[in-house]
Formats: structure tokens, C-alpha cells, sequence
């Protein structure tokens, strides 16, 4: 398939072969929304973390004589029902992540891709970049090229200057072609790669 590349002036003047294999699947809602999940789930940390009766420190002596006392028997002075005590049902440190196989993954990105292309919320820069490091450049960019809204910008390879100029525009997000996530991809408006980056996703997805 065919796509214009856009100028930073937002004129076209050529057009881009695109692979059909990445940029003309099927959609498979029920792959990307399997996909979407194991990605956010990936990426919590499951650090939290209590202590139970055994794990609070001290507790080893009998606080007091099993009978005669009046007081109801207590073992340990660690019992959850005590101050100081340990959690009955504490929580522990867990994984959160989801298999996912490679081929399903590619197959979700592939999914979302096309879809993008099909709804017109894929633009494909000549390049993406900016002199310095200046927000004011990168916001100059994006209103050449008519686009508002939440964007990803999709570079080759990291380049400084993109990432400073767009880090304090709200709605704007910078990744490198190897970094393409399908969370990035369906929260986003409109994606806009540069022309380089696109070979590099096909050379992944393929």
C-alpha cells in the first residue's frame, strides 16, 4: 500500500510503500485487548509488603502463664489482635506479568497499526526533528503539520533535541521505533513517524 510522506510544512509531494503484512491486518480486538492488559500489568511493580506474626521481630517469650491469671491465654505478643502485632492476611511481593507470546504481541502491534492507517491517524514525517531543544520549535512543528490533540512521535533512533522540545507539550510523547508499545499506540490520536522509523517497524514486524 501507499502513503504520502509530509514535509514539516505539512505538504506532500511523494509517497511511501508500505508493507501490507504490518499496515493491512485484520483487526483482532480481542488479541489487543490481551496484549494492552499484559503490557499494563508488566508494568506494575508489586512491591507491596506487610509483615505476618512470624516476620514482626521479638514475640518468642509467653507473655504470661497459660492459666490462674484471668486473662485469656496468649502465646505470643505478636498475635495480630495485638498492637504491635503482625497481619493476619498480609500482602506480599508478587509479579504481575502476563505471558504473552512474541507472536502474539507482533500480531497485536500489526492489528493496532492498521487500524490507525484505516481511521487516517497515521502520519508519516520525512523526519522528525528540531535545531535545539526548544518547546516552542517542537509546538511550531506540530501546528505546521495541523495536528492537535494526544500524539506519538516516532523517531528511528533517540534524538535528544526531540525529547527535550516535546517533554513539557501536554497530549505529547516521543519513542524510539524499538520502543513501540500497543498502550503508546491505542491512547494516542494521532501517531507520526518519521520515515526511518517506519522501516524499522516493518523490519520488527515482518
Amino acid at each position: 500500500m501507499e502513503h504520502a510522506v509530509v514535509k514539516h510544512d505539512g505538504s506532500t509531494d511523494r509517497n511511501v510503500s508500505l508493507a501490507d503484512t504490518v499496515f493491512a491486518a485484520d483487526y483482532k480486538e480481542p488479541l489487543i485487548h490481551q496484549a494492552v492488559c499484559a503490557y499494563l500489568a508488566g508494568a506494575r511493580a508489586g512491591t507491596s509488603a506487610q509483615k505476618n506474626r512470624s516476620a514482626v521481630s521479638g514475640g518468642g517469650a509467653k507473655p504470661w502463664r497459660q492459666k490462674g491469671t484471668g486473662r485469656a491465654r496468649a502465646g505470643t505478643s505478636r498475635s495480630p489482635i495485638w498492637r504491635g502485632g503482625g497481619r493476619a492476611f498480609p500482602s506480599a511481593n508478587r509479579s504481575y506479568a502476563q505471558k504473552l507470546n512474541r507472536k502474539m504481541y507482533r500480531a497485536a502491534i500489526r492489528s493496532i497499526l492498521s487500524e490507525l492507517v484505516r481511521q487516517g491517524r497515521v502520519m508519516i514525517c520525512d523526519d522528525i526533528h528540531v535545531d535545539e531543544p526548544k518547546t516552542a520549535k517542537m509546538s511550531k512543528t506540530l501546528q505546521g503539520l495541523g495536528i492537535t490533540g494526544r500524539v506519538l512521535l516516532v523517531t528511528s533512533e533517540f534524538d535528544l533535541n526531540v525529547a527535550l522540545a516535546s517533554r513539557n507539550l501536554v497530549g505529547v510523547e516521543t519513542l524510539e521505533a524499538a520502543e513501540l508499545n500497543p498502550v503508546s499506540l491505542v491512547g494516542s490520536e494521532h501517531v507520526i513517524f518519521s520515515e526511518a522509523a517506519v522501516k524499522k517497524v516493518e523490519e520488527a514486524l515482518q
